[in-house]
């Protein structure tokens, strides 16, 4: 039997389009996958649905203190991160590398061991939470709690972009403020910060969005205490055993702003390219 060439390249048609098909179902069943759970939670319900269930006291309780804690968790990660950033960016030391990848041991280590390590340290019997008790100064199950694990799980990712960003600052336009008579405060404030200001940004949306679902290290450390320490995670974890609708309400929520601050970085990292 003669196999021409005529025949050759319908096998290889078929055979490129039988791969094209292969292709196309894998990536279609793997975004089912990853997309249909989160865009289930909108289209099972009425929006005006959902906006009804969130007016509700556990709702709205959990809303008010995830807003006040994220932010001020925020506040802090942006205070003690952005030198530590800087420090880890622009100077070179022993043991850098090993630090580098001690800063992202949050990020991988379960929340719940966070939990547990955040306990044995700031419990009223771990090794500084007797002398902070003594104070007169309860952490563990209260909002301080509830702020500390939200830094903790959180901070890695603010750190981690803030780094990237003051790399990407090139060291030449420093040296010629500091030569041009500028202080070093002078010159992050006026050189530095500007220049990083996009990743910086990015960083703190990134630790935001970290922080406002975080929960395995809350209900740990500080526990799930309804108008005290009950988070929206939390909230939801409640909803599920007596009001599913409550726990879908929530969820909506945060799947709302995480999106949001997912866009902002979206947008700030086109900007930046743009720009560049």
């Amino acid at each position: 039997m003669v196999v021409t060439d005529w025949d050759k390249k319908g096998t290889s048609y078929v055979l490129a389009a039988l791969g094209r098909l292969v292709l196309i179902v894998v990536i279609a069943v793997i975004l089912a996958f990853l997309f249909l759970p989160l865009i289930s939670v909108f289209i099972s319900r009425n929006p005006l649905q959902l906006l009804a269930t969130l007016n509700t006291d556990i709702a709205y309780q959990a809303l008010v203190l995830s807003l006040e804690t994220t932010f001020i968790a925020l506040l802090i990660i942006v205070i003690f991160g952005t030198p530590l950033a800087y420090w880890v960016a622009k100077y070179s030391f022993r043991g850098k590398r090993f630090l580098e990848v001690a800063l992202q041991m949050p990020i991988v280590v379960p929340p719940a061991v966070a939990g547990v390590g955040l306990i044995l340290v700031f419990g009223n019997l771990g090794l500084l939470g007797g002398a902070i008790s003594a104070l007169g100064i309860d952490i563990g199950f209260t909002w301080i709690a509830v702020i500390m694990a939200q830094v903790f799980i959180s901070a890695a990712f603010y750190v981690f972009a803030a780094r990237q960003a003051f790399e990407a600052v090139d060291d030449e336009l420093l040296a010629v403020s500091r030569t041009l008579g500028e202080s070093p405060w002078r010159t992050f404030l006026r050189i530095t910060t500007p220049l990083a200001l996009p990743g910086l940004l990015s960083g703190a949306a990134l630790s935001l969005a970290r922080a406002l679902g975080e929960f395995g290290a809350t209900i740990v450390f500080a526990g799930n205490l309804p108008g005290s320490t009950q988070t929206m995670p939390l909230a939801i974890y409640t909803a599920l055993q007596s009001n599913f609708e409550v726990a879908v309400a929530i969820s909506a929520l945060l799947l709302t702003v995480a999106f949001i601050l997912l866009l902002l970085v979206s947008q700030i990292n086109r900007r930046q390219r743009i720009l560049s």
